[in-house]
């Protein structure tokens, strides 16, 4: 693997790029802007948009002042507003972000309406302030903005790849995308170093186990994103890798020593704040080593202001990773958390489980004394910096357009650079007696089984599917079974009798752990003397439970960016090129590695 220089790292800058125009924002400020100026706008503010400003909120709908009737509901029943022009007009906020399952992305040119919408109505607020408008869209298996729009491989393949040219140039080609639907701010790429192979969060969201190697694809990445006027977000600060504990559903704590964090959590974060990170998002987990009062590192002042602000010198924005997470509540209730949290450090308060009670109470604390105006003023200035970076005082830049939407999203170029950049990730990892690539002379009849945790609305179709018709592309004749992610005997039964007289089965595998009926699915076709290929559609851990296949290759994802990649390494288009960004050990004694860093078997 390549690796930055510290001096590269240290060298790093970044760029604007221009989005196509629509309407028009008052100049108050631009990029370059002094912090007078944007001082002189935050000393007009109320304090009720003070308050505003340092809230990202969801909303459901696809429009900004005429949603479905469902969304206006289910807007109604969580946040107690129609639309998000009433979120925006009510609350003042400084961000709003985008999910699928909000509605908020159905097509480009409704998202870019949408961004648009949102922009409008800040402008229709005293201070005219413009949104920043969000997403996570890491890619590979956590995207929100499906197609049209490229999708790229995922931090992991990513890091199969090994190339710094190939992260910087995903990130800069992704983040013009987004930037031409009104997407400003990106969460990602996940720097965390994924050194726990049971981690149920992260996995291949991280580049890999390497330190080193994950904080140079890091700065890469950042710097491409960067390139294209995305704000991108470095995360799960200080370090979410070795958890096994979900965040989402619980509070995770790492046990490692402060030595442990300084080699393995700090480079990474270390690399994007050298390469000039714009916001970092933080962790809703405990790590007693950095903070004896094992506190979440979102509401831990010696975590976010001791060691990422003072002793990282980072001075950029930061962002809670979502405050609806069970990580964060489990220690205290939804109205001390905010002002916690921007005790703590934090800028920008992501997603509350009720919006009303963050905003309360936060209004509430700095009536109360708890907190100062002048803590909120600091916040304040470092996301209007951001704001002006961005350049969305212009409105040249803060709205986009149909036409600039079609030039952009999911243009041939695009789509062939990602076909590119994954056939440079897929890692072959066992291939007995040559069974690959497949001919199509004696591996003409082929059997897809397997499991379908894609989204439809993301893909052409779950990975099954896929993968045959990526086979069919390649003239083999592929038949399709869905199995699952823990097919019943009966499915088994089904499966081997399918394989009779198939020339080869390729099975998607997907988290396979000892005892999972996937591991049964597979030892049983290979009983029938059928060559078996297993594929890995997220964990390239999943090798180690499935001795019985008489070849493997590890995808890192069910998006069909890489998939298609995989069947083409499977036919002998492609040759495989990655290698393994993380050790696989042993099924039968963890303790030993199988598969070490870097492993990866060429033909």
């Amino acid at each position: 693997m390549h690796h930055l220089s510290r001096r590269t790292l240290l060298a790093a800058t970044t760029a604007g790029v221009a989005a196509t125009a629509l309407g028009a924002v008052p100049a108050q400020a631009s990029k370059g802007t002094s912090d007078q100026a944007l001082k002189k706008i935050i000393s007009g503010m109320s304090l009720e948009e003070k308050v505003g400003q340092l809230f990202v909120m969801r909303v459901y709908g696809h429009s900004a002042d005429a949603p479905d009737q469902a969304d206006i509901d289910a807007n109604l029943k969580e946040i107690g507003v129609r639309t998000a022009d009433e979120l925006i007009d009510k609350y003042k906020l400084g961000g709003i972000i985008y999910f699928q399952w909000a509605h908020n992305v159905r097509d480009p040119h409704q998202t870019a309406d949408l961004s648009n919408g949102i922009q409008r109505a800040g402008q229709r607020q005293p201070s005219r302030i413009p949104l920043l408008i969000a997403t996570d869209q890491e890619h590979g298996i956590v995207c929100r903005v499906g197609k049209p729009a490229t999708l790229f491989p995922g931090a992991m393949a990513l890091g199969a790849g090994g190339s710094h040219s190939d992260a910087r140039k995903a990130g800069q080609l992704a983040g013009a995308e987004l930037r031409a639907l009104g997407i400003v701010q990106d969460y990602a790429p996940d720097a965390d170093v994924n050194v726990n192979p049971a981690n149920p969060v992260i996995g291949v969201r991280s580049f890999g186990a390497d330190p080193d190697a994950v904080a140079g694809l890091v700065a890469a990445q950042v710097k491409g994103y960067q390139s294209a006027g995305i704000a991108s977000t470095a995360k799960h600060f200080p370090g979410h890798g070795d958890t096994a504990t979900d965040s989402h559903t619980g509070l995770p704590v790492i046990t490692h020593t402060r030595e442990q964090w300084e080699q393995l959590d700090r480079p990474s974060f270390e690399a994007a704040i050298a390469a000039g990170i714009d916001s970092i998002m933080t962790a809703h987990i405990v790590v007693p080593a950095l903070d004896p009062a094992e506190d979440p590192a979102t509401l831990s002042r010696p975590i976010l202001t001791g060691i990422l602000r003072e002793q990282l010198g980072y001075d950029g924005v930061v962002i809670t990773d979502s405050l609806g997470m069970e990580g964060v509540r489990t220690k205290y209730g939804d109205a001390r958390v905010p002002v916690l949290a921007l005790q703590a450090g934090v800028d920008q308060l992501l997603n509350p489980p009720t919006l009303d009670v963050s905003w309360n109470a936060v209004l509430d604390a700095v009536k109360s004394g708890e907190l100062t105006e002048a803590r909120l003023d600091e916040s304040i200035l470092r996301i209007l910096r951001l704001k002006a970076k961005l350049g969305l005082f212009k409105a040249k830049e803060v709205y986009v357009s149909h036409s600039g939407v079609d030039r952009t999203v999911g243009t041939r170029a695009h789509l062939a650079a990602a076909d590119r950049i994954a056939e440079r990730t897929t890692t072959l990892l066992v291939n007995k007696e040559k069974l690959l690539p497949l001919s199509r002379r004696t591996h003409k009849n082929v059997l897809v089984l397997g499991a379908n945790p894609a989204s439809p609305s993301l893909s052409d179709g779950p990975p099954t599917t896929v993968i045959g018709a990526a086979l069919t592309e390649r003239g083999f004749s592929a038949t399709v079974l869905a199995t699952g992610t823990a097919p019943s005997q009966a499915v088994i039964d089904q499966a081997v009798a399918a394989a009779a007289g198939k020339d080869a089965v390729v099975i998607g595998t997907y988290n396979v752990t000892a005892g999972s009926t996937q591991q049964k699915l597979v030892n049983a076709v290979a009983a029938t003397g059928v060559p078996v290929v297993t594929l890995s559609v997220r964990n390239p851990y999943d090798v180690a439970q499935l001795g019985a296949a008489d070849a493997h290759v590890a995808a890192y994802s069910w998006i069909d960016v890489e998939l298609r990649a995989a069947v083409r390494v499977l036919t002998g288009a492609a040759r495989p090129r990655g290698r393994l960004p993380v050790p696989v050990q042993r099924a039968d004694d963890p303790t030993q590695v199988l598969y070490p860093i870097g492993y990866g078997l060429r033909y």
